[in-house]
């Protein structure tokens, strides 16, 4: 007989059977489990959960082999650079500034070592106690006075705070304090041994030899502004060569940056330096100037400038034979020590809102009518062009009277400033007649004269009225007035007392001291132009030649001695060498005195050097500027 087991059917959820040996092992499972567990029976997990499950881990293993591959293999060079940027940091190593020096070899400007506090903004800006160590660092850096003025401490205090939070993506270090004493760099290094963001570098700054005396030929130095460190061209507290020659040769005197890798840890400490790349010092500098001719210049000319009423004031002297300058002098100057650090505020106002302008440099920018300096270079140009024989005489009764066009019962009187009598080339330069450059530039009587056309011509071959291209900025051209000039900017007509004046170097033409000095430099040499260079080892080169025949310049040269042997310089005739001069005084204004104009060159036979002195507002050129020049030609010839 069958049993009846329908009373022990299990219900069940599932559709699947359960096997025998299933429920043996459950009932056994049960006989032996706790109370509270004898009413579980196991169920088997369905496989459309299984199947569930396995695609999901597939799914994320996928995942994470991705994530993986990006990582390591797309993204794997830029994790590890920033893992190196982490690690490893680039510091910059300043190269030393080349010197400068004059022609032989006396250093002009220098290096000198001095202790700057550094700190690195993007790991000083992390640190928590930030305001505490900007506090300690104020505490230290404050003047000597106690307790210090509550003002001052906390424009420090701002100042540092402002340097660090400006800078703060730089990983390289910034100055917060330059050129710090001894004691007090000791004191700082010890104080903040435990910080490694702040610490003491051994740096090196300008210093210049009688800085005043050279500042407008070396020029000075300036910070490196935001435009030029976010073109990578310098590093935040650069200093660049702002003006002179220290900016005309900026890339040759700044060297080249060197490079220290270091191994940092979490904290910023450096733990090794992996490698270092040396900078390139800059390179050295050598000038024409005669650093001695250059204070004897400066010490007579400002001795002069005492006794007068007016400091401004220009000198130039060159080498006639390469037309490289010995000296160059610009009055008032500066001491270009004062740059070196930033100016304060008090200081640089000072400077900029002196009448006088002493950063103004006269030698090369100044312009100013020339007076009878212009004289040996319109006779060159009047002898080149025909105009009159060397020989032809022009009688000088003191004036000259020109009819005026328009009404023959005007005439218009052009004053010399004595009779002369009758007057050749030579002692129409030696004596410096009016009447006879009148006569020989505009025309008068049956001498027609070189007109403004031909003056313009002649002058701009000397140099005039063009930059000459002198290795120091701001150079100006001056100006030679013209017909066509006068008539668009005066809506004037020409007139002939226009190139009278132009051949006496009055009315509009203006030149430079040192388009002057070039010029007569020209005559000197018997007729190369050079372009004016600084640099002692760069080769000469010759603007201009060849545009005045050789025997007319000797002639000028001739009149030029004569005017030391009899003429307007012949105080001059005592010195120890023969010299050749021209004096010049140039009207300005009625209620000023004039221009005072020198320039000379010697030895006559052989000429070694050209000097020009100008005084503004100085008075007569002979009794004023020719007085300098003499006493620095008897030093320079007797040293």
């Amino acid at each position: 007989m069958t049993p009846n087991l329908g009373k022990y059917k299990v219900k069940r959820k599932f559709k699947e059977d359960i096997e025998p040996e299933e429920i043996f092992m459950d009932s056994k499972r049960l006989k032996e489990s706790p109370e509270g567990e004898k009413e579980k029976l196991e169920k088997p997990i369905k496989e459309k959960i299984l199947k569930i499950f396995l695609v999901a881990i597939i799914i994320i293993l996928g995942l994470l082999l991705v994530k993986s591959f990006h990582l390591q293999i797309i993204k794997g060079g830029y994790w590890r650079e920033l893992a190196d940027e982490n690690r490893i940091r680039s510091l910059p190593i300043e190269p030393l500034r080349g010197i400068i020096y004059d022609k032989s070899k006396t250093p002009l400007a220098i290096n000198v070592p001095k202790l700057d506090l550094v700190v690195i903004p993007t790991d000083l800006a992390k640190r928590k106690d930030l305001n505490q160590i900007i506090e300690r660092l104020v505490q230290i850096l404050m003047p000597g006075e106690d307790p210090p003025p509550i003002a001052s401490r906390e424009a420090l205090r701002v100042g540092i705070e402002k340097k660090i939070k400006e800078n703060i993506a730089l990983s390289y270090p910034i100055i917060i304090e330059e050129d710090i004493p001894t004691d007090k760099a000791l004191i700082l290094e010890s104080q903040f041994s435990d910080i490694p963001e702040i610490s003491i570098r051994k740096d090196s700054q300008r210093e210049y030899e009688d800085g005043s005396i050279f500042s407008h030929i070396l020029g000075y130095l300036g910070k490196a502004n935001k435009e030029e460190v976010s073109q990578k061209n310098y590093f935040l507290d650069d200093y660049i060569g702002r003006s002179g020659i220290e900016n005309v040769y900026e890339n040759i005197l700044k060297g080249s940056y060197g490079e220290e890798l270091i191994e940092i840890d979490n904290l910023g400490r450096t733990q090794k330096v992996l490698a270092i790349n040396e900078p390139i010092t800059g390179q050295d500098v050598i000038l024409s100037i005669d650093a001695g001719l250059q204070k004897e210049i400066y010490n007579v000319l400002k001795a002069k400038l005492n006794t007068l009423n007016t400091q401004k004031a220009a000198a130039i002297a060159i080498n006639p034979q390469n037309g490289k300058i010995l000296a160059l002098v610009s009055f008032p100057s500066f001491d270009n020590n004062e740059f070196i650090k930033e100016l304060s505020p008090t200081l640089f106002e000072k400077i900029v809102q002196n009448k006088d302008e002493p950063l103004f440099n006269r030698a090369i920018s100044g312009t100013y009518p020339p007076g009878s300096t212009i004289k040996p270079l319109i006779a060159s140009a009047v002898l080149d062009a025909g105009v009159i024989n060397p020989d032809k005489q022009v009688v000088c009764p003191g004036y000259i009277n020109l009819i005026d066009k328009y009404n023959p019962n005007i005439f218009w009187t052009y004053n010399d400033w004595k009779a002369h009598g009758p007057t050749d080339i030579i002692k129409a330069i030696a004596e410096s007649c009016d009447v006879y450059f009148y006569t020989v530039g505009g025309g008068y009587g049956d001498i027609k004269g070189l007109g403004i056309e031909n003056i313009e011509k002649y002058l701009k071959l000397f140099g005039w009225g063009k930059i000459l291209g002198i290795d120091l900025p701001n150079e100006k051209p001056g100006f030679i007035p013209s017909s066509i000039w006068k008539k668009e900017t005066k809506k004037e007509e020409w007139y002939m007392g226009d190139t009278y004046n132009v051949s006496i170097g009055q009315g509009d033409i203006t030149v430079t001291p040192l388009q002057l000095t070039m010029a007569i430099a020209a005559i000197a040499n018997n007729g190369k132009l050079f372009q004016p260079q600084l640099l002692e080892n760069k080769e000469a080169k010759i603007i201009n030649q060849n545009f005045i025949k050789p025997d007319f310049l000797e002639i000028v040269r001739k009149g030029m001695r004569e005017a030391v042997i009899s003429g307007s310089a012949r105080s001059l005739s005592d010195l120890s060498v023969e010299t050749a001069a021209k004096t010049g005084t140039a009207q300005v204004s009625k209620s000023k005195a004039p221009h005072s104009w020198f320039t000379a060159f010697a030895p006559y036979e052989n000429p070694q050097i050209v000097l020009t002195i100008l005084i503004e507002n100085g008075g007569e050129g002979n009794s004023t500027a020719l007085p300098v020049a003499k006493d620095i030609l008897a030093w320079y010839f007797n040293r």
